[in-house]
């Protein structure tokens, strides 16, 4: 039943966006993406095993990039880590579009090694957020 509800919001905010005048919300401020990362709070990472290695993933995070100051990371109660991320396209038709090919939305760590992520979030409008994830959760299969 959750996911009927969530797909039915998630459907509704694309609706909305693309509905939407010219010169509406282009998804670049904290007030615009938060809603979207909030319902997809449970995808914000995925883990992949790849090429002999543990590969995590943030892309769904970097859809919603514009609008959020930084995004840190921390792998097995680690060290925090910035990720690196690529700027926001401000003034064009998709601010939010992944173009740099020498940034990778993801990194890698040994195959097997990562057992639990915490993703910290820090919104242009000050605010923040944060989640914790297991591995079994995360795994792409």
């Amino acid at each position: 039943m959750r996911s009927d509800r969530l797909a039915a919001r998630l459907l509704g905010l694309a609706v909305a966006a693309f509905a939407a005048p010219a010169g509406a919300e282009q998804f670049t401020t904290a007030a615009e993406v938060k809603p979207m990362l909030d319902v997809t709070r449970a995808n914000w990472v995925a883990l992949r095993e790849y090429d002999g290695k543990d590969q995590l993933l943030f892309t769904q995070i970097l859809a919603w990039r514009c609008g959020i100051e930084r995004i840190d990371y921390a792998v097995n109660d680690g060290k925090k880590t910035r990720l690196k991320v690529e700027p926001c396209h401000e003034g064009e038709t998709r601010p939010n579009d992944i173009k740099a090919t020498d940034i990778p939305p993801y990194v890698t760590f040994p195959v097997g090694s990562v057992k639990s992520v915490t993703v910290w979030l820090e919104y242009d409008d000050g605010s923040a957020d944060k989640q914790d994830y297991k591995r079994k959760k995360i795994l792409s299969r």
